[in-house]
């Protein structure tokens, strides 16, 4: 354990379930790293969609995970638990945390915690865990994306989108987004994306057919649901797979079956908060040995929309609110 560790720090809690002015700064005892955790002195926080569904009320946090929002944090090792190796104090590291990002001191199993690749900013790898986790697992072991394959990502302006682009890219895929508008369109192009669809003005399951000469896609990245689920697997290749990791257009859906037998597709998803702390490490590890490189390299690199003062953390939420943004929002603190 480190010594001059603070007594308390400043975090941001939801005092209420309810809209972003619900997010306030309190004090609250800093947390004590247990038995393989790390504690770290935040730097970055990222700002992600299931924190806006947290403090709405509709996704609350597992089981002897802190009540504050946040899932990923940057910074510096303040202090080890038993049993802990790997780190020392001192290091910077970025972390996919269970919770309690929003704060100055947040803990979080070590096998979450990952060095901030060489050339990332403290504010840019505050913007990796949770978006790169979930892109790993879900595109590359449960979608299985391989070289000389197709991905059709929805809502590929987004973090999980802006960064599910690149990667599908260095690892040799064709990528189609579709986005709400030209500019966010022309955004996933520069990132690197074959054809950006703006779902508004077309038709992208007719736009991804006629790309692909008929065959359709490979692998599909929603995190939309609702209605896209039929018309995704409208778009399917042979083999396909269709990965859901969220339902901003809803849960309960009604599909026609008939397609997914010929086409022997496979309907998958998954989340990422309630897996095993093994679980994690395990895509931890993945992405420091096949990803982390990439970074270094400057082939990949989280884009960053905009970043907010801690305490900003409300204006933070109502901008992700309005879906206006590129990439990811990202809270500051003080180092």
């Amino acid at each position: 354990m480190a010594s001059a560790l603070p007594h308390t720090m400043t975090a941001i809690e939801i005092s209420a379930p309810g809209g972003p002015d619900v997010l306030r700064p309190t004090t609250r005892p800093v947390p004590q790293p247990g038995p393989g955790e790390v504690l770290i002195r935040v730097e970055a926080a990222g700002v992600n969609r299931p924190d806006v569904l947290q403090r709405q009320g509709a996704y609350p946090p597992p089981p002897g995970a802190s009540d504050l929002p946040g899932l990923e944090v940057a910074g510096e090792v303040a202090a080890l638990g038993a049993d802990v190796t790997g780190f020392s104090v001192g290091d910077k590291v970025c972390a996919l945390v269970p919770g309690g990002g929003y704060a100055e001191y947040c803990v979080t199993p070590s096998p979450q915690v990952l060095p901030i690749p060489k050339g990332l900013s403290m504010v840019e790898a505050g913007g990796v865990p949770e978006t790169f986790f979930t892109v790993w697992t879900n595109v590359f072991d449960r979608g299985r994306l391989a070289d000389g394959e197709s991905l059709l990502i929805h809502g590929g302006s987004s973090g999980i989108g802006t960064t599910a682009i690149q990667l599908a890219k260095a690892f040799g895929a064709k990528v189609f987004a579709t986005a709400g508008s030209a500019d966010k369109c022309a955004a996933c192009e520069r990132l690197g994306a074959d054809r950006g669809i703006n779902y508004k003005t077309e038709d992208y399951a007719e736009v991804v057919k006629e790309l692909t000469g008929g065959k359709g896609v490979d692998v599909v990245l929603d995190m939309v649901g609702g209605d896209y689920i039929q018309r995704d697997i409208g778009c399917m290749a042979p083999d396909g797979r269709h990965v859901n990791i969220a339902f901003l257009g809803g849960a309960k859906v009604t599909l026609n079956m008939t397609p997914v037998m010929i086409k022997r597709l496979t309907l998958t998803g998954s989340t990422l908060r309630p897996r095993t702390v093994a679980d994690k490490g395990k895509i931890a590890d993945a992405l420091r040995a096949k990803v982390w490189p990439l970074i270094e390299a400057g082939k990949v690199k989280p884009l960053i929309h905009q970043t907010f003062p801690f305490r900003e953390a409300a204006a933070a939420h109502a901008l992700m609110e309005t879906s206006s943004h590129i990439g990811k929002i990202v809270l500051t603190l003080d180092a």
